[in-house]
This record gives C-alpha cells, sequence and structure tokens, in this order.
C-alpha cells in the first residue's frame, strides 16, 4: 500500500532553499527586511513544495498578521467588483494579505447576526482589521479597527469612506428638470443604508426647490438588486399616467427598468428618460446617463484608511467623502410635453 504523503513543513521549505526557519518566518509574516532575492527564492519553494500555513496558528503567535478582512453582502453585484478593484489595487502596494467573507445575498435574512459573526472571527483571531462593505449594523464590540464603506449611517462610530450621495441625486434630478421633466419616477435603495435615505432626500428636495409637489405613487421600494429594478420599473410603468423620466437610486435597478421597457414595447428615452446611480462599466455600453461615485477609489481609500490605523497613524478626518459627478450619456431626452 501506497504510504501516505507526509506534509510539507516550514523547515523544509528552509532546508530546500537554503536559509534558517526564522528566515521563512520573516517572509511569510510579511517583514521587510529580507533581500529580494532571498524573499523571491523563499517564495518560489513555497509554491514548488505546495507549502501552506495555518492562518490562526500564525495568528496566535504574532501580534501582526499583515491580513485584512473584507466584508460584504454579495461579491457577484458589479458594485462589489469596484469595490474589489480598488481594495485589490491597495493591498497590491501593501505588504498586508486580504481575506474576503460574504453572505452571497443582500436580502439574505439575519445579515446583522452575520456580519457580527464574520467581524468578530476576522477581527479577533485571524486579521489585524476589518473593511465592512454596506453593512447592517451600527456598533461592533471588537478592539480592532473598522473601516466601513458605505455606513449605515452618516458619521459612524468608527472610520468610514462614503459618496457624496444627497448632491448626486440632486445634480440628476436638476438635470431632468432642466429637460423639463415633471413626473419623474423614483426607485429607492435599501432603506438601512444611509446612502439610499440620502438620494431620497435629494429627490424629493429637488422637487420641492422646483415647486413640483411631490406624488407618492412615483416612488417606488427597491432593494439596488436588478431584480426589484424589475418589479418597481414595472409598477411605474404601468401606471395610467405613466412618468417621463424615471431615477433609479443605482446602476443594477436601472438595467431592469430597461428589461421591463423591452417587454413592454417601450423605448429609452424615446419613451422615457432613464438615469441610474454608481456608473459601473455595464453602465457605459448601455449609454446609460448615471451618476459615477468612483466606487473603486472608495475601495482604495477604505484599504489605505485601514491600514494607517493599523500602523498607529492618526487619520486626518474620520469620515471621508468622495465627491460624485453626474455622467451624461443617451438615455434621457427632452420631455415633449413640457409647458
Amino acid at each position: 500500500m501506497e504510504q501516505e504523503k507526509r506534509s510539507v513543513t516550514i523547515r523544509d521549505v528552509a532546508k530546500t532553499a537554503g536559509v534558517s526557519v526564522s528566515t521563512v518566518s520573516r517572509v511569510l509574516n510579511g517583514k521587510v527586511d529580507v533581500a529580494k532575492e532571498t524573499k523571491n527564492n523563499i517564495l518560489s519553494v513555497i509554491d514548488d513544495l505546495g507549502y501552506s500555513t495555518n492562518l490562526a496558528a500564525r495568528s496566535m503567535r504574532s501580534q501582526k498578521k499583515n491580513l485584512i478582512g473584507l466584508i460584504m453582502p454579495d461579491i457577484a453585484y458589479p458594485f462589489a467588483i469596484e469595490v474589489m478593484k480598488g481594495v485589490n489595487q491597495a493591498i497590491a502596494e501593501s505588504n498586508f494579505d486580504l481575506l474576503v467573507y460574504t453572505s452571497g445575498d443582500v436580502r439574505k435574512r439575519g445579515r446583522v447576526t452575520s456580519e457580527q459573526k464574520y467581524i468578530t472571527l476576522l477581527a479577533k483571531s485571524i486579521s489585524d482589521g476589518v473593511i465592512v462593505v454596506a453593512p447592517v449594523a451600527s456598533e461592533y464590540n471588537i478592539d480592532k479597527p473598522i473601516v466601513s464603506i458605505d455606513p449605515v449611517m452618516s458619521n459612524p462610530s468608527y472610520p468610514s469612506i462614503h459618496a457624496t450621495n444627497y448632491q448626486g441625486s440632486l445634480d440628476v434630478m436638476r438635470y431632468l428638470i432642466d429637460l423639463g421633466h415633471k413626473r419623474i419616477g423614483y426607485i429607492n435603495g435599501r432603506a438601512e443604508l444611509e446612502s439610499a435615505n440620502r438620494r431620497l432626500m435629494g429627490y424629493r428636495d429637488a422637487l420641492k426647490e422646483a415647486g413640483i409637489q411631490i406624488d407618492a405613487e412615483l416612488i417606488a421600494n427597491g432593494d439596488y438588486t436588478t431584480e426589484t429594478g424589475v418589479s418597481c420599473g414595472r409598477q411605474l410603468l404601468s401606471l395610467n399616467n405613466r412618468p417621463t423620466a424615471i431615477f433609479a437610486s443605482n446602476d443594477q435597478m436601472a438595467m431592469g427598468v430597461y428589461r421591463v421597457a423591452e417587454e413592454m414595447g417601450l423605448s429609452v428615452p424615446d419613451d422615457f428618460s432613464l438615469v441610474g446611480f454608481d456608473n459601473i462599466t455595464e453602465s457605459k455600453y448601455l449609454g446609460l446617463t448615471t451618476v459615477d461615485q468612483f466606487i473603486s477609489e472608495q475601495g482604495y481609500g477604505a484599504t489605505q484608511m485601514l491600514i494607517q490605523i493599523i500602523n498607529e497613524i492618526p487619520l486626518e478626518n474620520q469620515t471621508q467623502k468622495v465627491q460624485t459627478q453626474l455622467v451624461v450619456r443617451n438615455s434621457c431626452r427632452e420631455n415633449p410635453e413640457r409647458d
């Protein structure tokens, strides 16, 4: 019977690389005092031998793990992919590694509980700190640093980064109103998030500013997913007096509206104008007018903030705001029925 293959140890790596065990350990722990040639040789040996470390065991032996945790509700959506691009760039420029946790669906029940569980696991035993994307909890009972992207409130008790959601929404509405639109449908995002509340406030305030009465039947409640973009789009476009323009509070829901329009035999922008929010890659190819909130830059900035805190460098600001920018494409036109 063939003997079971023995696990590769750190001593095997050191012997093959011709260095001491402590030198291999320093490379594994991200220390910068190992010569580049030696480090590359050790990493090559690690790949060749198939050696893997136990993160939890390493964390118990070393106060600093050189590992950052990233928690996000769903990594399949374009928003998450854009965040990951920025985080990945910052990680590539640092000595840190990244570990990602996800619940897999923003609509999954018990998200607060799972989010708390993941953060406790990452912060207390494995990582040096955690980035939380669109968190549903406002407080965390841990002693490790946390930075949030798109927090649940404007000024949480931990450092955060977010876009100027209110201003971005105002810019959209003023643009549509300048085109002569008065009957503007709105699809809201996840109600528990500050970003959704700020965008809704921008919608309402712009109407008040223009002297246009707010019509409750023109406001549909979505959750930032394509599926609710479909259901909310159908709700708005099925009204007897349908809106001449729809503002979906993210691009994913705007894509759902496109789908409904096609099903109903309607055309954007000939039959109604459409605007999104996010400026994900797909919006460019759809010709969708939207608001760029520079998502990847937020991911990059959040990671830099966290690394700065881990390295005990004070932050100038606990909250960073990324300025939004209206991106005009060809999904809107002047209202043909304007006064």
